[in-house]
């Protein structure tokens, strides 16, 4: 007689943080100690010689049997958005065993009923016993209540006469109801810290429902017990009908409320459970709660090159894996596409801490036939009443602090006003964007790459320039950011090679071992299409595979190693050349001078300025251009701004510099590459 079991949707449980442990326990061990005594003592002076003397045994065994089946397949019923609970068939059974067999032998049945559902939902000892205890002194109140207001006696079997004590047994279901509800509301405010008046005008609209069905069944059911079994039989087709209707509801509800794909509750239950954990925290006057929101990175790469079925299985695996690592507390859904929200209950440091949880959980790679792909995620943050104290507020927040992690690579951002500007800003300029692509407003310029020794450019850095109608000059690295994080790179890194690769095979045509140099993004790396892209591009404009270099960072080819791998050597067996960008900057760089093959090594700029000034970075570049050139590599040296660092690099091997020294980035009509650079090596 499970009267206010809620159960869980979309992930973890909704319960509040826990109140101090002492408590809890005791009331439990109290519940359950009273309870068992008064059930000891109601078998003990029940005068069963009368009981089974008058006892009506069809419509007892029938109304047994009724309420230990109503017990195992509760009603599921949907309050609210989806909210699920489960209503016991067995209550208006077990209340019409009162004035038929006896009160006592109305909890016997209970206590069987409650056992019988334990054991098949494999609930723990501790909680079976106190559903046992809490059930039997409800049906002891009821048949208190009954008894005095009948004047029958209280641990004998009175069958009841038709309407004569109807208005009694009506009085003892609501009895039994309220004394139900409150011993279960002490244990949810206990376990919750929420006041206690709270408790139980949440459960009122169930409570309401409950009543009808308890009190107008069980008084029927009371009421024609006398005309035998067979009539009793007749409300069987209410309930089971009653049942089909609730299940169906139930059905379509979960499906109207939940992700197909991860069984997860969908953007709209968020809303729901997100408006239902505001009441909460303000009802108990708590800071919260926080709602993040997770989107993977580059997962459309995943999509494009592998196909939506991968994709689903990806999905799948980490809708399963942030159920596991949310806290209890947290309820768990799919926005759509790659993204998922959490509602935490806590402040800005709880739900730091669960965000960083849930992307450690995405760590380990996810397998996939014989692929074992890596999943990445960003995560933003807002938490009430700071950011929001509605859940429209909340979720515009934290997607506007998403997107700050996802620019700023920062992995977890949590929202701040001042990220509302930034992020008009970049939307805007996202638009802009879109629409120079489609103007053709973008250009490209070169910058040379200058042997030190000779003096000869040997190659130029192809770069994208944008010059806004109203910004004017807008700087790469702020709509490069905003290209990769909305997909638009693609089409811009599409522009910027196929430029390249025309320009190439002109300047070609008079010298014939030039070559141009192109960035790839970590988008790139994790595209396993991208070769082939290449090899077309080179195939239309007639030019051979090694006038073309592709730049790429330590940082994105750790993105996604394994694809990167893969990409690369593509790359290179169709005899594109592959350089290693701003070397020195990541953290694993002789591991991936050992591991990958590569053609070129790019020392960063910042090691490079400063040569002349400091002894530290000039060991650091002259190890590196020794190593380098031992391992067979081509050496870049970025940032030559001046004739002084040009001389130093020249003396410590055969280097190709770049800076604007040797050459500023200008369009290529500007660039001649049959006059030797006067900036060279002297």
């Amino acid at each position: 007689m499970d009267l206010i079991h809620t159960e869980d949707e979309g992930g973890a449980g909704n319960s509040q943080p826990p109140a101090p442990p002492s408590l809890l326990p005791a009331y439990v061990a109290s519940v359950t100690a009273v309870g068992f005594v008064a059930v000891v003592l109601a078998v003990v002076l029940t005068d069963w010689p009368a009981v089974a003397e008058g006892l009506l045994v069809g419509p007892v065994v029938f109304l047994a049997i009724a309420a230990i089946i109503g017990e195992a397949k509760p009603i599921q019923l949907v309050l609210g958005d989806a909210e699920s609970r489960s209503l016991s068939t067995s209550a208006p059974f077990i209340l019409a065993l009162i004035p038929v067999a006896g009160v006592a032998a109305a909890v016997v049945v209970q206590i069987v009923a409650s056992l019988t559902d334990d054991i098949l939902q494999r609930r723990q000892v501790t909680k079976s016993m106190f559903n046992i205890a809490q059930y039997s002194l409800s049906v002891l109140a009821a048949g208190v209540v009954y008894s005095f207001l009948s004047g029958d006696s209280l641990l004998a079997a009175r069958p009841v006469g038709h309407v004569a004590s109807l208005g009694p047994l009506l009085v003892a279901g609501i009895t039994m109801v309220v004394v139900n509800w409150i011993l279960v509301a002490v244990v949810v405010t206990l376990a919750s810290g929420e006041r206690f008046l709270w408790v139980l005008r949440a459960d009122a609209q169930f409570l309401v429902i409950t009543h009808l069905v308890l009190l107008s069944v069980g008084a029927i059911a009371a009421d024609v017990a006398t005309d035998g079994v067979w009539v009793l039989a007749l409300l069987a087709g209410p309930v089971v009908a009653a049942h089909l209707f609730a299940a169906s509801g139930a059905r379509h509800a979960h499906d109207a409320t939940h992700d197909v794909l991860t069984g997860l509750g969908n953007r709209s239950f968020a809303g729901y459970r997100l408006s239902q954990a505001l009441t909460d925290a303000r009802n108990r006057h708590a800071d919260g709660p926080g709602l993040v929101l997770i989107d993977l990175d580059h997962f459309k790469d995943v999509n494009d090159t592998l196909g939506h079925p991968v994709g689903d299985i990806i999905l799948r695996e980490v809708g399963a894996r942030l159920v596991e690592a949310a806290p209890e507390d947290a309820s768990v859904h799919r926005l759509g596409g790659d993204e998922f929200a959490l509602i935490v209950e806590g402040d800005h440091a709880r739900s730091r801490d669960v965000a960083a949880n849930l992307l450690e959980a995405l760590e380990e790679p996810v397998k996939v036939d014989s692929l074992e792909l890596l999943v990445r995620a960003s995560a933003g943050i807002a938490v009430a009443p700071f950011h929001g104290s509605d859940s429209e507020s909340l979720m515009k927040h934290a997607d506007i602090a998403l997107y700050h992690a996802k620019v700023e690579r920062d992995r977890i951002s949590i929202y701040s006003p001042e990220f509302d500007v930034n992020t008009v800003e970049r939307l805007q300029l996202l638009a802009d964007l879109r629409g120079a692509l489609a103007a053709g407003d973008l250009h490209v310029v070169y910058q040379p790459q200058v042997d030190l020794h000779s003096g000869r450019t040997v190659a130029l850095e192809a770069l994208v320039r944008w010059q806004h109608p109203k910004r004017g000059n807008v700087p790469p690295d702020e709509f490069i950011p905003v290209a990769e994080n909305s997909g638009l790179i693609y089409t811009v890194t599409s522009f910027v090679l196929d430029s390249a690769i025309a320009q190439v095979a002109r300047w070609r045509e008079d010298v014939p071992d030039v070559r141009v140099a192109v960035n790839l993004s970590a988008r790139h790396l994790s595209d396993l299409g991208l070769p082939g892209q290449v090899d077309a591009v080179l195939k239309r404009h007639g030019v051979a595979a090694d006038a073309l270099v592709l730049e790429v960072t330590e940082t994105g080819i750790m993105a996604d190693a394994v694809r990167a791998d893969l990409v690369i050597k593509a790359l290179r067996d169709l005899g594109v050349a592959i350089a290693i960008d701003d070397y020195g900057t990541g953290n694993a760089s002789l591991s991936y001078l050992r591991r990958l093959e590569i053609d070129e090594l790019k020392v960063d700029r910042t090691f490079v300025s400063n040569i002349g000034s400091d002894d530290h970075d000039l060991i650091i570049v002259r190890s590196t251009i020794e190593l380098a050139l031992a391992l067979g590599l081509r050496v870049v040296a970025e940032g030559v701004e001046d004739a002084h660092t040009a001389d130093a690099l020249a003396r410590l091997g055969s280097v190709i510099g770049q800076g604007f020294h040797l050459g500023v980035p200008v369009p290529a009509s500007e660039i001649d590459l049959a006059v030797t650079t006067a900036k060279g090596r002297r």
